[in-house]
Parts: structure tokens; C-alpha cells; sequence
């Protein structure tokens, strides 16, 4: 059976306005299956809205034409694990974000229990025949950040590798896009290009890859512009879109509750 075509979210951290534009992108695109690889929730003033939207795609679902999708996944990130036990080693303002994401997925009677379940259960990490998933790094699923830079670290990278139970492994957690493989070569997509892809990665077998995804909703490469990957079981394409920001920041600034730093950030990509 083919591969679908499958869309590879992270870290959309309650941004509706992201989300909503990179599921769109998406499935214009043709993607028959979405990967959401945790942190659905945290910094975002949307949070229900986003569950929501991940809720319908990564399970069975008809998308917008009526085509079923194909099974999807979603793990859990930090954000997630903070929501059900604690955020206390979190910096303030991801702490003082946790607390009122734990409050607002509450807020509606008729779904907080779906919403509570569906985080309650969701897993550290996968796999599919092809790829294994994680939101952090394959040794450490949810916490372990791993950039561009980490390439240097032999050691790390040995162990990254030497955990993975696939050829190639998806990641986010660290918000930046990036490919590296086993034999110290890396790739990074040209941040002009809006579409960077379809990459071919190679004999997985013989030089494996981690592949971070970036971040829907919050990005931190200096790029304000959401990020996701579509694969096809051989090739990687990293997408970039733009998406009303604005909106989303002034959405940040009506809760009080929320650090108004949440807000400034996510012009400028960081």
C-alpha cells in the first residue's frame, strides 16, 4: 500500500489563526493524513479551538470534500504533560499560560471531558512502518530539545540515533526546522522559500535522519511564518505559510491572564 501523503504538525501551542491556516494549506496540498506531535496547547489564547481541529483530523475523519482521511497520531508534548501534572519547572510565563490553559479547557461543560480524555490518554511517542514520532527527541520523547547546532555533539547525536526504532524519526519541541542525518550532514529549508521540497533523504536505511517539523503556531527561527512537513514515505517538504499573526497576538493580549511577551513574539518569529 502507497504512503499517504501525510501532513507533520508540532507545537501549535493554542494559536487558532495558525492552525487553521496550516490545516487548509495542508490539505490543499493533498495531505491524506495528519501527525500532530504534541504541544497542541500552551502560550495561545485558543486552546479548545485547537484540540478541536486536531481532535478531527488525526482520527478517522472526513475532510472537507467528503473524503475519509487516513488514520492519524497525536502524542504528547510538554505542554500536555504540564496540563495534567505540573508546570512548576517551566519559566514564569509558560508556567503563568499553563495554569489559565488548565482552567480555559474546562470552560465548556459539553467538551472539557472529551478534551481531558483525549490529553489524558495521548502517548510519549510512535511509530508507523516507515517513521517513528516523538515531540522532543527519540531518547527523551517529551523533553528533550534537539536544534540545528546538535550536529556537532557526536555524542548526542549517537544516542539519539542509537534510541530510534525507525530509519528516520519526526520531531518538534525546539520550533526550528531542520534535517539531520547520522553521518553529521545536516539541511537546513531556505528560510525565502516558501515551499522547500519535495527533499529526497536517501538510503534511510544505510544514513538515518531526524527531521525537526518546526512550529505551527509559535515558530522560532526568526521566521514569523507557521511550518509544517509533508512526507510521502521517501521525501520531506517543508512548508512554510503566512497566517494572520496579528489576530492571533491580539487574541494573546485580551486574556489578562497571559504575558503580553506571548503576544510580541510571534511577529517576529522568536
Amino acid at each position: 500500500m502507497a504512503y499517504p501523503l501525510t501532513a507533520i504538525i508540532s507545537d501549535l501551542h493554542g494559536n487558532r489563526q495558525a492552525v487553521e491556516a496550516c490545516l487548509a494549506d495542508a490539505e490543499a496540498r493533498g495531505a491524506r493524513r495528519f501527525v500532530c506531535l504534541g504541544d497542541i496547547v500552551g502560550y495561545g489564547a485558543e486552546p479548545r479551538a485547537c484540540l478541536d481541529a486536531v481532535m478531527g483530523r488525526c482520527v478517522p475523519a472526513p475532510s472537507a470534500e467528503g473524503a475519509p482521511l487516513e488514520p492519524g497520531i497525536c502524542l504528547k508534548g510538554n505542554h500536555e504533560e504540564a496540563l495534567l501534572f505540573s508546570a512548576d519547572d517551566f519559566n514564569p510565563k509558560a508556567r503563568a499560560a499553563i495554569e489559565w490553559t488548565r482552567e480555559e479547557v474546562s470552560r465548556d461543560p459539553a467538551r472539557a471531558d472529551a478534551y481531558w480524555d483525549f490529553i489524558g490518554e495521548l502517548e510519549a511517542s510512535a511509530a508507523d512502518d516507515v517513521a517513528m514520532y516523538a515531540h522532543g527527541s527519540p531518547r527523551d520523547p517529551v523533553r528533550e530539545y534537539v536544534v540545528p547546532r546538535d550536529i556537532r555533539d557526536r555524542e548526542k547525536m549517537g544516542a539519539l540515533f542509537g534510541a530510534m526504532v525507525r530509519p528516520i524519526c519526526f520531531i518538534g519541541h525546539s520550533h526550528v526546522p531542520v534535517v539531520l542525518f547520522e553521518d553529521g550532514a545536516y539541511f537546513v529549508p531556505k528560510a525565502e522559500e516558501p515551499v522547500c521540497g519535495p527533499y529526497d533523504l536517501g538510503d534511510l536505511e544505510g544514513n538515518r535522519a531526524i527531521v525537526n517539523v518546526g512550529s505551527v503556531g509559535q515558530p522560532r527561527d526568526g521566521d514569523p511564518r507557521l511550518s509544517y512537513v509533508l512526507f510521502d514515505g521517501r521525501n520531506v517538504t517543508f512548508v512554510r505559510a503566512d497566517y494572520d499573526h496579528a489576530a492571533a497576538a491580539a487574541a494573546i493580549r485580551a486574556v489578562p491572564e497571559l504575558p503580553e511577551f506571548l503576544a510580541d513574539r510571534l511577529a517576529n518569529g522568536r
